[in-house]
Formats: structure tokens, sequence, C-alpha cells
């Protein structure tokens, strides 16, 4: 598992909490279960089960806001993507080299690139004020991202076309070298929310972030079940095995010690959320 976080980044003015009203308060009491990696005995993992029990999901184009005012279309895609790595471009590269004309906007575009560098870290172009894979309203190809389409359309998995970080949203890996009491190191490595502040400074400038609304939290199914194959990638099947059972405990339990505010049932005061068979 490599172990390099990977990198957003906004560069807007810096101010306190949400800017927008339909999201909740960026702190609120979480529940976390740690676990030794079945894997690897020098790896721990330390999961958000307030997030990852959650029921947010992705509402591009069905009530997305967007990240930045005026370009609800854009969704979180208006910056470009900051690859992780050379793997990861060139596997960008490779899945660009399968469209075309008519399912990319942007064809003639990228035929001159698809690659930029901002501040030394290298990323997808920025093309008429959003990310070079993004097709815009009115593109008889159909709106969002080109390669997203092209993963769906050729049956494979979006893991497979897109870069690192857009696939992992909303999802947030990070990696600590810790030195414990008896002198053993380990490494720690916390599976949680992208929140505004994973954006880095700029990122309470947005004008709308979605892990935070009631309007995406209506998944029919916990974001653990819906996001198992990115998790999966994340973590590695035995540990993913590991966090399924910790949070299918959680939810049989029928009152979360801290459920996710944005979510329907803390909204509704209801208490015990059923949990949707996986389609």
């Amino acid at each position: 598992m490599p172990r390099s976080p990977l990198r957003i980044g906004v560069e807007l003015a810096r101010s306190d909490g949400a800017s927008s009203p339909d999201e909740v308060e960026l702190d609120f009491p979480r529940e976390w279960v740690e676990f030794v990696d079945p894997a690897d005995p020098e790896q721990v993992f330390r999961c958000d089960l307030t997030w990852l029990t959650s029921r947010w999901s992705c509402i591009f184009a069905a009530g997305c806001r967007g990240i930045v005012a005026g370009r609800p279309d854009d969704g979180c895609c208006t910056h470009g993507a900051f690859y992780s790595g050379r793997d990861d471009e060139q596997r960008v590269r490779a899945a660009a080299a399968e469209l075309d004309p008519t399912n990319w906007q942007f064809f003639r575009e990228g035929r001159r690139g698809i690659s930029t560098v901002v501040d030394g870290k290298r990323r997808t172009r920025v093309v008429d004020g959003a990310c070079i894979f993004l097709n815009r309203p009115g593109f008889p190809g159909g709106i969002g991202c080109a390669l997203h389409a092209l993963a769906v359309r050729t049956g494979r998995h979006p893991m497979e076309t897109k870069p690192d970080v857009c696939w992992q949203l909303p999802i947030r890996r990070s990696f600590e070298r810790l030195r414990r009491p008896d002198g053993s190191r380990v490494w720690l490595v916390t599976i949680g929310e992208y929140d505004r502040r994973g954006w880095g400074p700029g990122g309470h400038d947005l004008d709308w972030w979605c892990t935070s609304s009631p309007s995406a939290h209506r998944g029919t199914v916990p974001l653990f079940r819906a996001y198992a194959r990115e998790l999966t990638a994340l973590m590695g099947e035995a540990a993913y095995r590991e966090l399924v059972r910790f949070c299918e405990r959680r939810l049989a339990a029928g009152q979360p010690v801290a459920a996710h505010p944005a979510d329907p049932a803390r909204r509704l005061g209801t208490g015990r959320r059923p949990v949707a068979p996986r389609p």
C-alpha cells in the first residue's frame, strides 16, 4: 500500500466554518474504531464509523450545487485533479486515448495535452473554467466526466480510468508514523471524511461542499457498502472485511452514539436506520 497522501488544494481566502446554510458544522461527535491490519501487524487502521455508516451519496447532476458559486454543473471538477504520481497520470493518459470527439467535449484541446503543473505538482488541465475531462451541459455526448462515462460504457470501474483523487473522494486516507510507549513503531492509517479541511486553507471558502450537506445524505445503502470497491483498494481485502464487521455491529446496535448530523435519521429524530441490501 503506497503511503503517500493525495493532494487537492484550492487557493482561496481563509474563513471559519461552512459557508453554506445547507451544511452542518464541521465539528461534531464521531465514533472511531482502531484495529490492526490483518495483513500487516505493523499497520493500524483508525476508521470513522460515523462517516462510513452515513448515507452520503454523490448527487452530481441531481441537486449538486458545485464548489464554485454559479457553476453547479461543475460539481467538484472546477479546479482539475492533482495526480498522486506517475502511475496515476499514465493510467489517465491511457484512458484518454480511448476517447473521441463524440464522447469528450474537449477532445481537440486534449490533443495539446491533458496535464499541467501547479506549484510543482502535476494535475489535469483546466479548460473554460473546469477540468478538461468535464463535459458541459449541451454537449451531445452527455454531461459529466468523460473518463467516468468511459468506465461505465466499457464495463469497468471508474478506478481504472479516473485520477486517484477523483475516485477516492469523499473518503480521505492519511498516514502517520507512530512510536508507541514501548518503543515499537506502527503506521496509523486514518480512513475518514474528506470534509472542507481536506482541501487545505481554501476549503473553508468553497461555495458548497457535499459531505456536510443533508442534500447529499440520501443514499439507499451506507457508505461503507456503496464504496466497497474503493475502500478495498484503499485498505486491502482483509482490512475491509474487518471494517465491514465493525460497521455492521454499529448499525445493528440501533442507536449509534454519534450519528452523522447530516443523515436523515438524525434530522428526523428517528432511531435505527434500516440497512438496505446491496444493489
